[in-house]
């Protein structure tokens, strides 16, 4: 299907492209979503459990109907970080781009598609959400195999074509340290307001000239904030990207290397983005950068006892008061930063606890979440959420936040009750 296009003498303003394109992407939505439908849940050619260290599958839960979780069939010992995923056409089958999920979670990600397995029908911005509530809900729930096993501080949502603008729906949710945009952009300029509040790290991943997605995906480009860490990749495949090849396909490679540097730290996968020598610099990828440095990260966690021994890292220890607590700096960027505080009961259990965090001169908390703060600069103190204060002996939760200056140097103290 091809673009509409300006006369070439007379090219129209943005905002007049913007809306003009609308109208031919939107029916490229719909046409994919019917053609998603049509098609079923599993390509031919699907390569069973993806080509991670994990082999992954999929799976339903009550608790989250419409939805489909991609695991790990054994669950790690490093706690998963969590990417929640809007399909293309915004189609409510959960297993349209089994491959490419599949892929994902096979290198480490508890993955959660809108839409039941094969399931028809159409998905919302709304379900994304649902998924990260779940997602927080599970790994306190006491008794499930969720439980403790999964990094809900790092959190990425992403999607494709109208699943992306679900994604970009829900980036300004304070639990997202990271949005991922696959053949997409926003349809009209009075969405520019969702470009506006992004804070934290994106990529887009388009599929070149070909794609009806392009004028509108670089049109948010330019319009990104000032200081944003963001990447965009353009692959000359055109609007359907390589989702149904084995693995994913080339999306689903860069896809794995985006998360596991973004949620995991791995600076060995940031340096395919990050840099004017980056990997996919020399490659067939078309790459844009701004503001990407190759930060420290930090290494999984394991449960129940969180990392340590990271420069980045400042742990507390027990001294009578029941409780420790680890400051960790997941993300730094120019003005801005996430951090982790992991809380890990002594040898008594917990029904609640009280960090008071010491921040350096010129940081301050823009957002929080799993906690309640108290003060957004100096010294903060965070008390638990009703869902994670009662910790059994030696149990660990984890709170984040995310804020502005630089995150190095803070100090934290527990307090248990």
């Amino acid at each position: 299907m091809t673009r509409p296009r300006s006369a070439p003498d007379a090219p129209a303003p943005v905002a007049r492209r913007r809306v003009r394109l609308s109208a031919g992407l939107a029916a490229a939505v719909v046409s994919l979503a019917a053609g998603l439908i049509a098609v079923g849940a599993t390509p031919a050619d699907a390569a069973v459990g993806g080509s991670g260290p994990y082999p992954a599958d999929y799976e339903t839960s009550a608790t989250l109907p419409n939805h489909t979780i991609y695991r790990p069939q054994t669950l790690p010992s490093e706690r998963l970080p969590v990417f929640v995923w809007g399909n293309g056409g915004c189609a409510a089958n959960g297993t349209g781009q089994i491959n490419f999920l599949r892929e994902i979670s096979s290198h480490g990600f508890l993955v959660i598609a809108s839409g039941a397995p094969n399931g028809s029908g159409s998905t919302t911005s709304q379900m994304l959400t649902q998924s990260i509530d779940w997602a927080v809900a599970e790994n306190s729930r006491q008794g499930g195999k969720y439980y403790g096993r999964l990094d809900v501080t790092q959190v990425a949502a992403g999607g494709w074509s109208c699943g992306g603008l679900e994604a970009y729906a829900v980036s300004g949710d304070p639990r997202v340290t990271t949005t991922t945009i696959f053949s997409s952009g926003l349809l009209n300029d009075a969405d520019d307001y969702q470009l506006r509040r992004l804070t934290k790290p994106i990529a887009y991943f388009i599929g070149g000239p070909g794609d009806i997605a392009y004028p509108n995906a670089i049109d948010d480009w330019g319009k990104l904030p000032s200081g944003l860490p963001a990447f965009m990749g353009n692959l000359n495949v055109g609007h359907g990207g390589t989702y149904d090849q084995v693995n994913g396909g080339e999306f689903g490679r860069v896809a794995v290397l985006w998360l596991k540097w973004r949620l995991k730290g791995d600076r060995t996968a940031g340096t395919a983005f990050a840099g004017a020598d980056c990997g996919l610099c020399h490659s067939q990828w078309q790459v844009q950068q701004k503001n990407l440095i190759l930060d420290g990260g930090t290494s999984p966690s394991t449960p129940p006892v969180p990392p340590s021994g990271s420069p980045s890292t400042s742990p507390s220890s027990d001294h009578g008061s029941g409780c420790s607590a680890v400051y960790t700096v997941q993300d730094q960027w120019n003005g801005g930063f996430v951090a982790s505080v992991s809380v890990t009961a002594g040898s008594t259990a917990l029904t609640s606890w009280r960090v008071s965090l010491g921040l350096p001169a010129g940081a301050s908390v823009t957002s929080l979440w799993n906690g309640v703060a108290s003060g957004s600069s100096g010294t903060v103190t965070v008390t638990n959420q009703s869902y994670n204060g009662r910790l059994a002996a030696g149990q660990g939760t984890t709170f984040g936040f995310q804020g502005t200056g630089t995150g190095g140097g803070a100090t934290v103290t527990c307090t248990g009750g």
